[in-house]
C-alpha cells in the first residue's frame, strides 16, 4: 500500500515527502482508473435512450447518487455528455406529480419500497454542473419546468411544515443505507429531519437558481435563493448543538437531538452550510478524533464511539454504513475538510483511502465497495463472481474514481468542490 511518511502523529504530514508519495499514488490510480472507467460505460437500452453509467459488478442499473458522481468525475475528464444524459434520463422518469424514481432500469423507473424511493436531491445540480463545464444552457430550458416540479415534489412530501427543513422517508431513500441516524428498520416509523437530506435539498435550490438566471427567469431565481437562504438558516438554528459542536438529526416526534455522530452529520459541510468557526469545531472534536471519525485507514462512516459501530461485511439486504471505510464519505469529507481549510487532513485521507484502492488494483485489478475501518481489509463484495467479457474480474467501480480528483486538487489545484453560486 502506497502511505504518506508521518512523524508522531499519523495527521501530521512529512512535508518532505507529500508531493512525492502522492505523486506516485495519483500515477497508479490515474493508470488503473483508466481501464475501470471502461466498465461504468453501458450503451442505451430500452427505456434509456443514452449511454449512461453503472457502478460496475453485478449493478446494471443508473442510479441516483453512483452516476452524478460517476458523472462528475468524467466531466473533469473532458467526457460531460454522461452528465447530460443523466439529466435527461431521469427527467423522462418524471410523473405527473414531480415524482421520479432513484433509480432507472431498462424497463423503466424502477419501484421499490412502496413508491417511497424518491431520487436523492442531485438533479437540478447535474444539470447545472453540466452546463457550467460546457457552457450550453439552452439545453435545460425544455426541462425546467420538470426541475421545478421535482423541487416541489419534494417540498410537499419530505419537508417538514413546522421547521422547513427535509427528511428522508426511508433510510434507504438517504443511500447511507442503515445509517443508524436513521430510521431503517420497517418496525421503526420515526421521520428525522436530516443533516444529508436538507443540505442536499440547499444545494438543489442554488443550483436551479443559477439554472433560472441563465435562462432569464429573473422570479424564480430570486425565490429559490430566499428560499435557500432561509433553509441554511434554519438548520443552523435547529440542527445545530451548540454544546456538543456539531450537526445531528431530530426526532419529528420528540422533536428532540438523535444524538448520534456519522456521515450525515459531516454533509452539511460540504455546502459550506456551517459557519467557518463552528465547522472547525466540528471537525476538530470528530472527524479527526481517533476515538470518533478518524481511523488508521481514512475517515470512517460512524463515530467508532457510537453503539452501533461495526465493520460488517454486508451488501444485501442493504450496505453497512455503520462503521467502514466508503469511498464516497471520505470525497465528500475531503470537500468539507478543504472548505475550513484542513489540507493536510485531505492529503493524509487521500493517502490511506487511495492506498487501499492502489492495494485493491495491485491485488485484484479493481476496487471494492467497502473496507474494513481497524484493519484495512476490502469487504463488499466479498467474492467476485461477475467478470468482463474477456474474463477479467469485475468489482464495484463507481464514485470510488471521484478519489483520482481529490489527488489532482492537492497536487495541480484541479479540486472537484461542486460548488454552486452563493455557497
Amino acid at each position: 500500500m502506497i502511505t504518506l511518511t508521518a512523524k508522531n502523529n499519523p495527521g501530521q504530514l512529512s512535508k518532505d515527502n507529500v508531493n512525492k508519495d502522492l505523486t506516485v499514488l495519483q500515477d497508479r490510480l490515474s493508470t488503473g482508473f483508466k481501464e475501470l472507467r471502461k466498465q461504468v460505460v453501458k450503451e442505451p437500452n430500452g427505456f434509456i435512450k443514452y449511454p449512461y453509467l453503472i457502478p460496475a459488478g453485478f449493478y446494471s442499473q443508473l442510479w441516483d447518487w453512483d452516476a452524478f458522481f460517476m458523472a462528475n468525475h468524467f466531466i473533469s475528464k473532458g467526457e460531460p455528455e454522461y452528465m447530460k444524459n443523466w439529466v435527461l434520463t431521469f427527467s423522462q422518469g418524471i410523473d405527473k406529480d414531480g415524482y421520479v424514481a432513484g433509480c432507472m432500469t431498462k424497463d423503466g423507473p424502477r419501484q421499490a419500497y412502496s413508491g417511497r424511493f424518491a431520487m436523492k436531491p442531485f438533479l437540478s445540480q447535474g444539470a447545472y454542473h453540466y452546463a457550467k463545464a460546457t457552457g450550453d444552457w439552452e439545453w435545460i430550458r425544455p426541462v425546467y419546468k420538470s426541475l421545478n416540479e421535482v423541487l416541489d415534489y419534494r417540498r410537499k412530501t419530505q419537508r417538514d411544515s413546522v421547521s422547513g427543513l427535509y427528511f428522508w422517508e426511508i433510510a434507504m431513500q438517504s443511500g447511507a443505507d442503515n445509517n443508524p441516524a436513521l430510521n431503517y428498520f420497517k418496525d421503526d416509523s420515526r421521520t428525522f429531519l436530516s443533516a444529508d437530506a436538507t443540505a442536499f435539498q440547499y444545494g438543489e435550490l442554488l443550483a436551479q437558481a443559477a439554472i433560472a438566471r441563465q435562462l432569464g427567469e429573473k422570479g424564480d431565481a430570486d425565490s429559490l435563493e430566499r428560499e435557500a437562504k432561509e433553509l441554511k438558516g434554519s438548520m443552523n438554528r435547529i440542527l445545530w448543538n451548540e454544546a456538543d459542536e456539531c450537526y445531528y438529526n431530530v426526532d419529528r416526534e420528540t422533536r428532540e437531538h438523535y444524538r448520534r455522530v456519522g456521515y450525515s452529520t459531516f454533509v452539511p459541510l460540504m455546502y459550506k452550510m456551517a459557519p467557518v468557526s463552528n465547522g472547525r469545531r466540528m471537525i476538530e472534536r470528530y472527524m479527526l478524533d481517533e476515538g470518533c471519525m478518524k481511523s488508521p485507514y481514512g475517515f470512517r462512516s460512524l463515530s467508532k464511539a457510537d453503539v452501533d459501530y461495526n465493520n460488517k461485511n454486508i451488501i444485501i439486504p442493504f450496505s453497512n454504513w455503520q462503521g467502514p471505510i466508503w469511498g464516497i464519505c471520505n470525497y465528500i469529507y475531503s470537500i468539507g475538510l478543504h472548505h475550513y481549510g484542513y489540507d493536510d487532513q485531505v492529503a493524509w485521507m487521500a493517502s490511506k483511502v487511495g492506498g487501499l484502492m492502489a492495494k485493491d488494483l495491485d491485488d485484484y485489478g479493481t476496487m471494492h465497495e467497502t473496507y474494513h475501518a481497524e484493519t484495512g481489509e476490502p469487504l463488499a463484495p466479498s467474492n467476485f463472481k461477475y467478470r468482463t467479457p474477456d474474463g477479467r474480474i469485475q468489482g464495484f467501480v463507481s464514485w470510488n474514481l471521484c478519489m483520482e480528483n481529490v489527488l489532482d486538487g492537492l497536487l495541480s489545484g484541479h479540486w472537484m468542490l461542486l460548488e454552486l453560486p452563493g455557497m
